[in-house]
């Protein structure tokens, strides 16, 4: 019942949930932490982004870090398709709920609010992902900051507004 949820979620399953998002974030900033701070950077320490990239850092690194990047790319995408998942079941259990209601109007109001949302998420993960599995060929720093700022700055400034 996604749509009571005001009235179903427990402060136990608020509590859990929230604890799992905490901790799988600290896991997977802990991993990039620590493979950051031991590769060796000899090309400088300039990026061309407006925060610290692992993909710009493993620019600057002059050893081979091709095993490093794709363990990171393991592990994050394993946290990042959980999260995928977990948002494409909800927004079913939501829609197909959604689709009960009688009246024309309830099903117009409950999608107006979903649809905000929703189109944040997408292009959230739709930049986010482009920006990380792209193909090195077609990168340039240009394309690599826009794709920053629409991954990074511009869902968080909308959420407040949804």
């Amino acid at each position: 019942r996604p749509l009571h949820y005001g009235t179903l979620m427990g402060s136990r399953a608020c509590v859990r949930m929230a604890a799992a998002v905490w901790a799988s974030g600290l896991l997977n900033a802990l991993l990039h932490t620590a493979n950051t701070f031991s590769i060796p950077l000899c090309q400088g320490n300039i990026l061309e982004q407006f925060f610290c990239e692992i993909p710009q850092i493993l620019k600057l690194s002059c050893s081979d870090s091709y095993l490093r990047e794709v363990g990171l790319l393991v592990v994050s995408s394993c946290l990042a398709s959980g999260c995928f998942i977990f948002i494409v079941l909800s927004y079913v259990q939501i829609f197909t709920a959604v689709l009960r209601i009688p009246s024309e109007q309830g099903r117009h109001k409950a999608f107006s609010m979903c649809i905000p949302h929703l189109a944040v998420v997408s292009l959230f993960v739709s930049t986010g992902s482009f920006a990380y599995l792209k193909p090195p060929s077609i990168s340039s720093p240009a394309l690599d900051l826009v794709l920053a700022m629409l991954y990074a700055v511009v869902p968080p400034t909308l959420n407040p507004l949804i």
